[in-house]
């Protein structure tokens, strides 16, 4: 399986994907807004896009489908909950589907609520362990839940789904947010030694070439997957008054997630 991954320089910061099947040249392109890019990187590697497919329904990440559909002829999948949001939805997903691209690549639906109430995650099977989140699991943050989501339902998705995958899964977001979220870290966990040679890693990164976390690493650099760290609670305790001293983690999830809306 070839993972490339596309910085789009839009104003929202972007990531396009394409996932290859190596022996066959067909690719699945995840949350396409930057046209151009997504097909130009396709014909220079001799990849056929043979399918779209869009986490969630907001526009900038179903902004392409039309063109490239128009130029590829290509299915578009989407939440089976999503069809009356985006247009021409040709497989509509639920939880566990499979979905194949050429002979090699297999990729596992996760149904994942929260920063909408249709989002869906692909979780890779075989040799590159991989989590496609679009905007779920950010690095070193979460979605927002402006759009029509709900941050009891991200914490759901959080405590029941992703934190229970393996550590080693590599980590591919919707956007380029690192920054920006390892700074809502530092605010929250200041003694944070991983957040804090990480910044000093990423703040200068090119965005067209940057690093991939593993879940193992958002669990250090991530205050939405270190729930029960004590600088964390002591900090909400001391920001909002009748804060529990012993609060459980879904408190300590939808406190964070309200806090990072004002931050």
């Amino acid at each position: 399986m070839i993972i490339k991954q596309l910085y789009t320089g839009n104003a929202y910061r972007n990531f396009n994907y394409l996932i290859v099947c190596e022996e066959t040249g067909e690719a699945l392109v995840v949350d396409p807004i930057a046209v151009d890019l997504c097909l130009k990187t396709a014909k220079e590697n001799d990849w056929q896009i043979t399918q779209i497919l869009n986490t969630h329904e907001h526009w900038d990440h179903i902004g392409g489908n039309e063109a490239i559909q128009k130029v590829t002829d290509a299915k578009i999948l989407a939440h089976h909950n999503a069809v009356n949001h985006i247009a021409n939805v040709d497989v509509p997903l639920r939880a566990n589907d499979i979905i194949k691209v050429g002979t090699t690549v297999k990729l596992k639906v996760l149904d994942t609520p929260g920063h909408t109430p249709s989002h869906v995650c692909l979780l890779t099977e075989g040799d590159t362990p991989a989590l496609f989140c679009g905007d779920t699991l950010f690095n070193a943050g979460a979605g927002n839940c402006h759009g029509g989501g709900h941050p009891e339902l991200l914490y759901d998705t959080f405590h029941n789904q992703l934190s229970q995958l393996p550590n080693h899964i590599l980590v591919y977001p919707g956007h380029d947010y690192i920054t920006n979220n390892l700074g809502f870290t530092l605010a929250r966990e200041p003694d944070n030694q991983a957040a804090i040679d990480l910044m000093a890693q990423v703040q200068n990164q090119d965005p067209h070439h940057p690093l991939v976390t593993t879940l193992d690493l958002e669990k250090q650099i991530n205050v939405f997957l270190r729930l029960d760290n004590p600088t964390i609670i002591e900090r909400l305790r001391k920001d909002i008054k009748h804060f529990p001293s012993q609060p459980t983690d879904k408190q300590v999830f939808l406190a964070l997630r309200e806090l990072r809306n004002q931050w």
